[in-house]
């Protein structure tokens, strides 16, 4: 048992409040563990300047942590005076994440912007996001849906995508790592995979020593089963939704 009482190949508690917000076309309150993470889809109507003219629409993400959503207070970047890089590299993630499972040509020439805020935090946020994000996003489509401005024939979203970490804590593989296990992991992975069981993005890092490929593969084994269950709970949050259009 883990110290949260946790076996080994068990994820933490998701709870996916889609609709928390009023103003957004799409948006979940996500309780993932002890993190709590505000994920809103925004649609505009234009594109990056590289597109403009292509018929192709864009998906992308932001990403930031509150000031006191962890123990030290963050600084936001307007204090900062720069970007925070660490949320760089992650919304990238979660923007590839999405786009991979979107088809960007039958969107037609706007953009969604999902806004990921972490209001508290307790490891995992990135893979916590990208799980909350597509929630947004699939409701913001839905969106479109109803007030035409995309053919309710057309296949916007190809598939599920859900991300979950994996590590190898006190010489034992185990899912879910929250920030305690993920601050003394000997190997820290996150995995993001679609809901056929496709890979989107594997980070995959030996924090000590290296690690061998059974290790590897037992990871791997736990991830995929992880995100099955993360997926049945994003089809919760968005039942009554047609996801997948035939």
């Amino acid at each position: 048992m883990r110290l949260d009482g946790r076996g080994q190949d068990e994820i933490r508690n998701i709870s996916i409040t889609p609709g928390y917000l009023r103003f957004a076309e799409g948006s979940v309150l996500l309780d993932w563990g002890k993190n709590r993470i505000i994920c809103a889809a925004t649609v505009e109507p234009r594109v990056p300047t590289y597109l403009i003219g292509t018929g192709q629409g864009w998906v992308t993400a932001e990403y930031a942590m509150l000031p006191r959503s962890s123990k030290v207070r963050i600084p936001r970047d307007a204090s900062r005076g720069k970007p925070n890089g660490r949320a760089l590299e992650i919304q990238r993630l979660i923007g590839r994440a999405l786009r991979a499972v979107v088809d960007l040509e039958a969107l037609g020439e706007r953009t969604i912007l999902i806004d990921c805020d972490v209001i508290e935090a307790d490891g995992g946020t990135r893979t916590a996001c990208i799980t909350g994000a597509f929630v947004a996003l699939a409701m913001a489509i839905n969106r479109l849906r109803q007030d035409e401005q995309v053919s309710k024939k057309a296949r916007l979203i190809k598939d599920y995508v859900a991300a979950v970490s994996a590590g190898i804590v006190e010489g034992q593989c185990v899912l879910d790592l929250n920030y305690l296990e993920d601050s003394t992991a000997e190997t820290d992975m996150n995995v993001v995979m679609t809901g056929r069981g496709d890979f989107v993005e594997l980070q995959g890092t030996a924090e000590k020593d290296a690690f061998p490929k059974e290790a590897l593969d037992k990871m791997l084994t736990l991830a995929r089963s992880g995100i099955q269950q993360i997926i049945a709970k994003q089809q919760e949050a968005l039942e009554g939704i047609e996801v997948l259009h035939s």
